[in-house]
């Protein structure tokens, strides 16, 4: 190893220029990371290719401007040099930089990054009066000549750059060393990926576009930025405040807000939101961006609006229709852009305004509201007006009123289901590609011929197969079984509980492909009608699923519980081998759990069996599932007893015919067993986080639930009043105390209301790792415990792969000592979690989306004048200036309904309680709304009220459609079917999802018949893959639960 020395200047806090030396270490055993590599290099890792006609250099520039194009996977043999990486890092910003990395990771990618700076003969210093760039194309160079070398001259190696300066200096100097341009790159070696030359020419254009329009524009639309530095100095001194800029959807123009991320060293009294009032005042900060916020004077101060609106363009707010003054500020700077793809569509033939001979200017809308218009260049505008495309925002300049971009690639047509999906999955940043060869190459083998085998090696493994009964409840069709539950009396007369997690952590090595795979999923993604799998369905569904009759690898929570009061008094973990007894239906254990003898008929694994030893094994079956259940009750009660909250939300889950479509949407009823399985998975995570946190004080990944801020109360505490309930949200002890006691007898739905209010106003848990926050921050409130973790589900969270490995080493740590192999950091971990709790939101995100996407698609086909199925019954939530918002139990719809329309009508009663407009005003109470006619008529609709409501679609070219519903009668709607609801408590009409699918299907089948038709036969390309059926992934699908996930706080 060398020892050398690099100068670097450095910009001080005051803005002084400072003189920075610092050692710099130089070895020879820097991995090439090359397959075709003679020499000694280290081999672990992935490696590149060497079934590729050369290898491919970028340059600092090329990286930072095209790296959207070096993610095609056509590409091959990319190798980034750790000076491309870090002018990238320093160029665009810690989200670049991080996107290359995960490239270079991903085994789907065949690329690498190499160290030069790090090698002592490919680092060069730089030489004095040398610029960076100079230096920088200098350095690739240097190390594309030392690659080539080092392998033997067996790979030609291109570099791409775009400096004309260094292609005519190094063009021709090295022999198998080729410089040339980017373009000249993709037109000759790539000629058929007319989508990566397409890009190319995107991009720039709207480089092209972007000087032009910085030398012809000298108008100044926006503020400039400060300086990063002096938005350092003002946060620290306390004048600026830091935070991360979320745009209101339903009045995108003029309203945003800044939540907090934390104040400086000195003390400040701001403890709210920020309201961010206009487009002036947000200063070209987009939805997501963290941001520096300057206060305004307080006789500036604004409120937030309390009216209905509708995600339309207004330019100012109607009067008198904001709340009381809150602090308002205006963006000083961005701290951190956090821009992402951005769906978007074209503007129609009607309201298209060609600008300019060679490329069409035009202003595209994107899918999400938040987001403003973004202009891009492009000659496809007239061609893909019926289509949704991807665009990337480059830049937005303080002289432009909107952001510059450019076209990235087509995604589907407008309304067809498939291109809907698709821009829900890329407007949450969700990658879904198939699992690479290479990480099936990972997975162990297991068929009907070759069923998977117990390994000799694992035989060391506590073996519970023939001392334990061990079974599982599941929901019906379920694939992925992550747990099983064993209860048995021990010889002193003491109980043992089992909580068996599947070990997926044996077959999912720390680092493999397929556990960096998972890493970046973080989660499975359900939506309405498909699910996308953190793991390949031969871990999921077949060798980690805890089946009846087959072995499989399991790690074990027992407690030996006392007999009579079920106190714990010991307990162990270990990895073990199980054979699972029963796999059980939610609905079959609960038949027993009741005595019902009717579903004994249900369980195939007493089928087969004499009758003596079926009413045996039923004896003990139902002893087991009645104990399990006597245990739960008690351990609910001890956590009722220390505040935990009951909280309500709208389940449903799909059930599939014969042919794999959806049959119906079934709410999910309530049952005792359900609370069994969860208390004992509770229990489980409790105990494995006391555990691994006990171990690892610094680095262990838990859950934690922030207790909310109690103005979020605000609306529960006023609607609860209105039924004369009294809210106490001190503590969770007392908000749970409340919620029960919040009953109306007459109407259970105002008690569910109430608990989706005290949902609404929590704080989302979230992980965290324990040497990021002290010990007092751990706590999870809505379930009341002090330490709480996820661990019970390998197969869909990453999380608890991650708990899975800690509590591994936590046990062998207290067999060998210390323990390091495979555990992060707390830096690392911390970050990780960033990105778990991330992808999670982006799940409930898409899951949400994806429901609301089918009711629409559900209603849009009806006529609302003569369909029953478009009238409900509906109850009022919350109270507007304008209208109230109202809960539709038959379909889980919340939606607006306005009292006063456009024309600046009312709405007015009849005698028989039905609807029309007229002439008038309208009047806001506290938990009530009054409309006056101007002859005196007037109807007063309180909080809670029933009425009877008519579904709608607002449709929409740009966005996604929205449900919205009409008042029609100032009565409960009574129908046959509404009987059901009100009996069953939630009712969900049957063929909503089916009519829709049915729908889909036929139009993808006139689609196919028209393709010819399409823009170009490239079209392809572009469009998102699907298989031969539209739903081949629904039979998959479990449990579905269809949200609504203001917060995800259950466990």
């Amino acid at each position: 190893m060398l020892r050398t020395e690099r100068v670097l200047q450095l910009r001080g806090q005051q803005g002084r220029s400072v003189r920075v030396v610092r050692e710099h270490y130089l070895r020879s055993d820097v991995p090439c990371r090359s397959a075709l590599c003679r020499a000694a290099c280290p081999r672990d890792g992935k490696l590149l290719s060497d079934d590729v006609t050369h290898y491919v250099i970028p340059d600092c520039k090329v990286v930072q401007d095209y790296l959207e194009i070096l993610e095609f996977p056509e590409l091959k043999g990319i190798i980034f040099m750790h000076t491309a990486c870090q002018a990238l890092q320093h160029q665009k910003g810690r989200r670049q930089y991080n996107k290359l990395r995960n490239l270079a990771k991903d085994a789907r990618h065949d690329c690498v990054v190499f160290a030069n700076e790090f090698h002592q003969h490919c680092y060069l210093p730089r030489e004095k009066g040398e610029s960076m760039e100079k230096w920088q194309t200098r350095s690739i160079y240097n190390a594309a000549v030392w690659y080539y070398n080092h392998c033997s001259g067996q790979m030609p190696i291109v570099m791409v750059t775009e400096d004309e300066d260094a292609i005519r200096q190094y063009g021709n100097e090295t022999e198998g060393v080729f410089v040339i341009s980017f373009k000249n790159y993709l037109d000759n070696f790539w000629p058929d990926l007319k989508a990566a030359r397409e890009l190319f020419d995107s991009i720039l254009q709207a480089r092209r576009e972007r000087e032009i329009e910085s030398q012809e524009n000298n108008g100044k639309e926006y503020p400039e930025h400060l300086p990063l530095e002096v938005l350092e100095a003002g946060i620290k001194s306390g004048r600026y405040i830091q935070g991360a800029l979320s745009v209101n959807k339903h009045r995108a123009q003029l309203e945003a807000f800044v939540r907090l991320q934390g104040f400086s060293s000195k003390e400040t009294e701001i403890q709210s939101d920020i309201l961010i009032y206009g487009a002036k005042a947000r200063n070209r900060a987009i939805h997501g961006d963290v941001v520096a916020v300057e206060l305004l004077p307080l006789h500036e101060w604004k409120g937030r609006t309390v009216a209905l609106c509708e995600n339309e363009t207004e330019d100012k707010a109607p009067l008198d229709t904001t709340g009381d003054p809150m602090p308002t500020g205006k963006v000083v700077g961005i701290i951190q852009k956090n821009w992402r793809d951005y769906v978007v569509t074209f503007p129609s033939r009607e309201e298209s305004q060609p600008q300019g001979r060679n490329a069409q200017k035009v202003l595209v809308t994107p899918w999400d509201y938040r987001i403003p218009k973004i202009r891009i260049s492009t000659q496809q505008a007239e061609a893909l007006q019926d289509y949704r495309v991807i665009v990337r925002i480059d830049s937005w300049e303080s002289t432009s009123v909107y952001p510059n971009g450019h076209f990235v690639r087509v995604l589907g047509r407008i309304g067809d289901l498939e291109g809907e999906i698709a821009a829900i999955l890329v407007e949450n940043s969700i990658c879904v590609a198939p699992f690479s060869e290479i990480q099936m190459s990972e997975m162990p083998v297991s068929s009907s011929k070759n069923p998977w085998k117990v390994s000799p090696e694992e035989e060391k493994r506590l073996d519970l197969r023939a001392t334990h009964l061990i079974f599982s409840i599941d929901p019906k069709g379920c694939e992925d079984v992550d747990d099983a539950l064993s209860i048995r009396t021990l010889p002193n007369g003491n109980l043992e509980l089992g909580v068996h997690i599947a070990d997926v952590t044996h077959f999912v090595a720390a680092n493999s492909y397929t556990d960096v795979e998972a890493r970046a999923r973080a989660t499975t993604y359900y939506l309405a009608d498909r699910r996308y799998d953190m793991l390949p369905s031969v871990l999921s569904a077949d060798i980690c699923s805890l089946l009846s009759g087959v072995d499989r690898y399991a790690v074990s929570i027992l407690w030996e519980l006392e007999k009579e009061s079920y106190e714990i008094l010991s307990v162990c973990y270990n990895k073990t081998i199980i054979r699972s007894a029963y796999k059980l239906t939610y609905e079959t254990a609960q038949g027993l759990l009741d005595g019902d003898t009717s579903v004994v008929g249900d369980i195939l694994e007493l089928k087969d069996l004499d009758e003596r030893t079926r009413q045996k094994n039923l004896a003990e079956l139902v002893w087991a599932v009645s104990k399990l259940t006597d245990i739960a009750r008690h351990v609910r009660a001890k956590r009722d007893s220390c505040g935990a909250l009951e909280l309500e939300g709208v389940e449903i889950r799909v059930q599939l015919d014969d042919k794999h479509n959806i049959h119906d949407l079934i709410p999910k009823q309530p049952l005792e067993v359900h609370e069994t399985v969860a208390e004992c998975m509770i229990l489980a995570n409790h105990w494995v986080a006391k555990k691994i946190s006990e171990h690892f004080p610094h680095q262990a990944l838990l859950r934690q639930h922030p207790p909310p801020r109690q103005e979020f109360f605000t609306e529960l505490r006023e609607c609860a009043s209105a039924k004369g309930f009294a809210m106490d949200t001190r503590s969770n002890k007392a908000l749970a105390e409340s919620l029960d006691k919040a009953n109306d007898p007459l109407d259970p739905i105002v008690n569910q209301l109430l608990r989706s209010m005290a949902t609404h106003a929590m704080s989302n848990a979230m992980y965290f790792s324990t040497g990021s926050c002290s010990e007092e921050e751990f706590h999870h409130y809505g379930l009341a415990l002090e330490k709480y973790t996820h661990f019970t589900s390998p197969i869909r969270r990453y999380a608890d792969i991650v708990v899975h490995r800690l509590l591994m080493a936590a046990t062998l740590k207290e067999e060998k000592g210390d323990v390091k192999d495979n555990l992060l950091s707390n830096k690392d971990l911390e970050e990780l979690c960033k990105h778990i709790n991330n992808r999670n939101r982006a799940a409930q995100r898409a899951q949400k989306q994806s429901t609301e996407l089918f009711q629409c698609m559900y209603f849009k086909d009806k006529t609302p004048e003569t369909d029953e199925r478009c009238v409900a019954d509906g109850v009022i939530y919350s109270i507007r200036t304008n209208g109230v918002l109202v809960f539709v139990p038959r379909y889980g719809i919340k939606a607006a309904a306005y009292m006063k329309n456009k024309e600046g009508l009312v709405i007015s009663c009849q005698g028989d309680g039905s609807c029309e407009w007229k002439p008038g005003s309208l009047q806001r109470f506290q938990n009530k709304i009054t409309s006056t006619t101007t002859t005196g008529e007037s109807v007063t609709l309180s909080l809670f009220d029933h009425i009877t409501v008519k579904m709608l679609v607002q449709t929409s070219r740009c966005h996604a459609d929205t449900i919205k519903l009409e008042i029609i009668k100032n009565a409960r709607h009574q129908t046959a079917a509404m009987e059901v609801s009100q009996r069953n408590f939630q009712r969900v009409k049957c063929d909503l999802v089916k009519a829709v699918s049915q729908s889909a299907e036929a139009a993808q089948r006139a689609q196919e018949k028209t393709r010819v038709e399409v823009i170009d036969e490239d079209f392809e390309k572009y469009c998102q893959t699907k298989g031969a059926s539209l739903y081949q992934l629904l039979e998959e699908i479990r449990d579905l639960a269809l949200l609504d996930v203001s917060a995800d706080i259950r466990t």
